[in-house]
Formats: structure tokens, C-alpha cells, sequence
């Protein structure tokens, strides 16, 4: 392995025969799972779990699609979930009839 390809850890710091034995020790005594917390991932958004739900679309929906998000700041994600939630739709922003 060339210097430039050596792993390191999320620090930057050069992944060594020492730190992998340290790590290795570490978790053969064990991880207190009260202390470890969450990092990263994405906000919940509504009372449980989101789950992933695919939709087709025809070209022109789509590109509807894409054109609202752009014109709200938004994303296509954001811009369907508003469009489900009752009531969402501002009078002065109506969702286009594209049917």
C-alpha cells in the first residue's frame, strides 16, 4: 500500500498496528449501548419511522414536479408530502391540474 492510499481514521490520523490492537481491545471488552447515541442519519418527520414509497410518474408530471420544487426552494419529496397533507395547498400556490 502506497503512502497515499493508507487508511486513516475519521480524524485524519494513519491507521497503524497500534490503533487497530487499542480498537481490537476495546471491543473484546465490550460497549456500554446505554452511552452510544445516534449520529447523523435523517430527522424523523412525522410520529414513527418514514418509510420509502415509490411512485410513478409520466415525463410531464415529473418535469411539473420538478418545476414546483424548484419554484417552492424545495425538493420533489418535500413537494409531494405537502401536496398529500389536507389543506396544504395555499390558495395564492394552488397545486397545478395536470389531468
Amino acid at each position: 500500500m502506497t503512502d497515499k492510499k493508507r487508511a486513516r481514521t475519521a480524524d485524519g490520523a494513519p491507521v497503524t498496528g497500534e490503533t487497530i490492537q487499542r480498537l481490537a481491545d476495546e471491543a473484546e471488552t465490550g460497549y456500554d449501548t446505554a452511552a452510544l447515541r445516534r449520529k447523523g442519519g435523517r430527522k424523523p418527520i412525522g410520529s414513527a419511522a418514514a418509510r420509502v414509497v415509490p411512485v410513478r410518474l409520466d415525463p410531464e408530471l415529473e418535469e411539473a414536479l420538478k418545476a414546483r420544487a424548484e419554484a417552492d426552494h424545495s425538493n420533489t419529496s418535500e413537494v409531494m408530502r405537502d401536496a398529500l397533507e389536507p389543506g396544504s395547498a395555499a390558495p395564492d400556490h394552488p397545486l397545478p391540474q395536470l389531468r
